[in-house]
């Protein structure tokens, strides 16, 4: 049973169902993810879409589908009783669910750790006894789970091994109807509706003032679980923007400046060297609370990773059209800024290991699928 709750799960978890499945062709692979991961030869229970919420309030509101899921979920626990549980990601669930498989006596292999080295620490604690191995995909993680006993294995990020090459800049412009001799501004609002919808709209009014101030190109990368007509319900028409699905790499690698929707996009956008503004908007309480139980200074993974705050940060009532078309046209005015800024995240790719991550995955779920129980 594999259990992932986004977007991001789906991609880096097809990628283990596809080397299960080549490892051993009879594995009987079922859980929650998405097209990506049924493509592969995974049975769905439930669809990504069904949870793709984020925050605690929005948490509460769905508390009763929740709850339903975790139901069904501990259900089939018992009636077709798998002989491993991945949980990827996704900590406010997969972590209580874990407690669940645990009572069942059946293992759990986490895959991509819950951050608790922003969140909390002395989360990790509680995950003892529950977790049989921790699979990390950032090198600096290793250590809080050895520190607390929990077997733990670095098998780097499986971004490596999903980034393409993107078309060239010339091939881009002319698919999509774009001037290769005016600047590029890509926009990456997400793949939760929620955080869509708070942003979206604000990252829009960013690229009208830049179309009209600048003549700036705008070109939307849609993530692949949300519907074309939802995103385009944000359009006025009144400037041409490009809602671009299913190539959001060629996206990111030709824009000349990004504005990212703070998680995993911040790291994808990093590892093409693309100057890129970091964004995030939450609902009051949620961001209230966040303030409260953040341990780290800066929030995007992109930051993170590198060590330092390479990119600007722009969060919560500070993210408006004026602020966000103010950062970016600093850099769309000033090549050799941007020049920096690629310069700099160049260290991003290179702490993200080697590819082959979601090999290294497989072979630890096979071998400890294998494994007796003491």
């Amino acid at each position: 049973m594999i259990i992932a709750g986004e977007a991001s799960g789906d991609l880096h978890g097809a990628g283990v169902v596809r080397e299960l499945k080549a490892a051993d062709p009879e594995c009987m692979i079922y859980g929650i993810g998405g097209e990506k991961m049924q493509a592969e030869g995974m049975e769905l229970i439930y669809n990504i879409r069904e949870l793709a919420f984020m925050g605690f309030l929005e948490v509460l509101q769905h508390l009763p589908l929740i709850r339903s899921v975790e139901r069904t979920l501990k259900v089939l626990l018992k009636v077709r009783r798998p002989d491993l549980v991945l949980l990827i990601d996704y900590p406010g669930f997969n972590l209580r669910f874990a407690r669940a498989v645990r009572k069942a006596g059946i293992k759990v292999v986490y895959y991509i750790s819950p951050q608790v080295w922003a969140w909390n620490r002395g989360r990790v604690k509680k995950m003892k006894g529950l977790i049989d191995r921790m699979l990390v995909v950032f090198p600096f993680e290793v250590e809080i789970y050895q520190k607390e006993g929990i077997p733990v294995d670095f098998v780097g990020h499986p971004l490596l091994e999903e980034l393409t090459e993107p078309q060239g800049r010339k091939e881009f412009c002319v698919r999509y109807g774009l001037d290769p001799e005016k600047p590029v501004l890509g926009l990456f609002p997400g793949s939760r509706r929620q955080e869509v919808e708070r942003l979206f709209p604000v990252m829009i009014g960013a690229a009208r003032l830049l179309a009209r101030t600048m003549g700036v190109q705008t070109v939307v990368g849609v993530s692949s679980i949300l519907e074309h007509e939802f995103m385009r319900s944000f359009l006025r028409d009144d400037f041409p923007v490009q809602l671009i699905q299913h190539a959001t790499y060629d996206c990111m690698k030709n824009a000349d400046v990004a504005i990212v929707t703070s998680g995993t996009a911040t790291l994808e956008t990093g590892c093409f060297r693309t100057p890129m503004i970091v964004v995030y908007k939450t609902s009051s309480l949620t961001y209230a609370i966040g303030r409260l139980l953040v341990r780290i200074k800066n929030i995007g993974l992109v930051n993170i990773v590198a060590g330092r705050a390479v990119v600007p940060e722009i969060l919560q009532w500070s993210v408006t059209p004026q602020r966000l078309a103010g950062e970016a046209g600093k850099l769309f005015s000033d090549p050799d800024a941007r020049r920096r800024m690629s310069g700099e995240l160049s260290i991003v790719r290179d702490r993200l290991g080697t590819p082959g991550a979601s090999g290294r995955v497989a072979k630890v779920i096979l071998e400890t699928a294998m494994q007796q129980t003491p």
